[in-house]
C-alpha cells in the first residue's frame, strides 16, 4: 500500500498541473461565442477561428518578435557572461575571489521589486526607455546563472586546464576549446530556464516598454483584457505564447536530462 502512495501522489500532482493547460487549449479551440466549460469539451466543433481573429485584432506578430528578441538575446548574453564568470570563480586564482563571489551571490537575496525603481531611473537617464537594450541589459547580471556555472565548472578536473596551458593555449583558447565543450549540458539546462524566465517576464517589460510597438506577448495579452475580446480569443493568444516554450524545451530536453543525471551521479 505504501508503494502506491508515491505514484498516486505524482499522478494527482500531474493532473493538477496539466489541467489548466488543457482547459486553455480546449477553450481556445471552442466555437465562437465565448464558450467555456463544459461546452468547450465538444472537440468535434473545434475551430481555428479564435486564432485568426486574435491575430487580426491584436499585433501578436510584433509582440512575438519583441518577446523573441528579448528572450533569445538575453539567453545568449547571459550564457556567455555567466560561463566566463563561472570559469573565473571556479578555476582562476586572484585576491578576493571568495569575497567577491559571495558578495555577488548575496544579490540573490534582494527581490527584483526592490531594484525596479533604481533600474528604471538609471535606464531612463541613459535614454533606454522603449528600446531593446533598455529591456535586455538590466537583466544580464544573473547571479543565479553564475552560481550554477561555477558549481558545474569547479567539478571539472584541473589536469585538463593544466595540460592545455602546458601546450601553450591562451586563456581564450582554453575557454573556447576546453571549457565550453565540457559545459554543454549546463549551458542547455540554463538556456531553457533563462528563456522561460524572459519569455514569461511581465513586470520589467511592462515598465520599460511604454509604447505598443515595444510590448512583449505577456504585456500585450494583459492589455487585451480591457478591450472587446472574448475569453476564447484570449485563450487562443495564450496558447500561441506557449508554443515557443514547448519548442525550446523539446529541442534541449536531451541535454536537460543529461545534466540532471550527471548532477545526480556527482552528488
Amino acid at each position: 500500500m505504501a508503494r502506491l502512495r508515491l505514484p498516486v501522489l505524482l499522478v494527482l500532482v500531474a493532473v493538477v498541473t496539466v489541467t489548466p493547460f488543457v482547459v486553455m487549449v480546449l477553450v481556445a479551440f471552442a466555437p465562437y461565442g465565448g464558450r467555456t466549460l463544459p461546452g468547450a469539451l465538444d472537440v468535434t466543433r473545434a475551430t481555428f477561428r479564435n486564432f485568426s481573429e486574435i491575430l487580426e485584432t491584436a499585433d501578436i506578430a510584433r509582440w512575438a518578435v519583441n518577446s523573441l528578441v528579448y528572450s533569445l538575446v538575453s539567453v545568449l548574453l547571459i550564457l556567455l557572461f555567466a560561463s566566463m564568470a563561472g570559469y573565473a570563480f571556479a578555476k582562476k586564482r586572484f585576491p578576493g575571489r571568495e569575497v567577491l563571489f559571495w558578495a555577488f551571490l548575496a544579490t540573490l537575496m534582494v527581490p527584483f521589486q526592490a531594484t525596479l525603481v533604481p533600474y528604471y531611473i538609471l535606464v531612463s537617464e541613459l535614454g533606454g526607455v522603449d528600446t531593446y537594450w533598455g529591456l535586455i541589459v538590466p537583466t544580464l547580471a544573473n547571479s543565479q546563472a553564475v552560481f550554477l556555472m561555477r558549481q558545474f565548472i569547479v567539478q571539472l578536473p584541473d589536469e585538463l586546464f593544466e595540460a592545455a596551458k602546458i601546450d601553450g593555449a591562451s586563456e581564450w583558447r582554453v575557454y573556447t576549446t576546453v571549457v565550453l565543450p565540457l559545459i554543454r549540458p549546463i549551458l542547455a539546462t540554463l538556456g531553457v530556464f533563462v528563456f522561460l524566465w524572459h519569455w514569461n517576464d511581465f513586470l520589467w517589460p511592462l515598465v520599460i516598454g511604454q509604447s505598443e510597438a515595444m510590448r512583449t506577448l505577456t504585456v500585450g495579452l494583459a492589455t487585451l483584457e480591457g478591450e472587446n475580446v472574448t475569453i476564447n480569443q484570449m485563450m487562443a493568444g495564450a496558447t500561441i505564447t506557449v508554443v515557443p516554450c514547448l519548442l525550446v524545451f523539446g529541442l534541449l530536453q536531451r541535454y536537460l536530462t543529461d545534466s540532471i543525471a550527471t548532477s545526480g551521479l556527482k552528488s
